[in-house]
């Protein structure tokens, strides 16, 4: 955690995937729904809590990107995504932040949204440029996709197993 309080300042949920294809524009009359996709690797969704700042994305894209969560073929060791090497998916996730009260969520821990969107264009920014400086990722021509902040997603996901992990920071 980040503060003396330990009190997280960001939620994470990583989960290992074999594909994925998340909305991030519906259909309108003049258009299709638009999407984006990705194969085999992670998919990140995120939250930013109220005490968040930029000093926080770095400690992040580090841990998640290096942590070895991905099952390497054919032996099954595993390896960061980094190293698979592995498309991302991110997912804003503001209900991440949720904490039950009565039959109903809340979710006062939230950062406000504006500062939300802000910290979620620069970790996609940053886990992007950590893939284009990593031989591996950018030889196998893996890429980093982001879904859009603010708006309700689809979201499609194959996956190789329930492997998902809930990372505090």
């Amino acid at each position: 955690m980040s503060n003396a309080e330990d009190v997280p300042q960001a939620r994470v949920v990583v989960q290992q995937c074999l594909s994925a294809r998340l909305q991030v524009k519906p259909a309108s009359q003049e258009n299709e729904a638009e999407y984006v996709e990705v194969g085999r690797g992670i998919i990140i969704y995120v939250c930013f809590l109220k005490g968040a700042t930029e000093d926080l994305l770095e400690k992040m894209v580090r841990s998640i990107l290096a942590v070895r969560l991905s099952e390497s073929e054919p032996n099954g060791k595993l390896v960061s995504v980094l190293d698979l090497p592995g498309d991302v998916l991110i997912v804003p996730q503001a209900t991440l932040g949720g904490k039950t009260k009565g039959k109903a969520m809340q979710y006062h821990s939230n950062i406000a949204k504006t500062e939300g969107q802000e910290l979620y264009t620069k970790f996609c920014t940053m886990c992007a440029e950590t893939f284009e400086t990593s031989t591996k990722t950018k030889e196998a021509n893996k890429t980093v996709k982001h879904g859009t902040y603010g708006n309700r997603q689809v979201l499609t996901v194959v996956t190789n197993g329930p492997y998902t992990h809930v990372l505090d920071f």
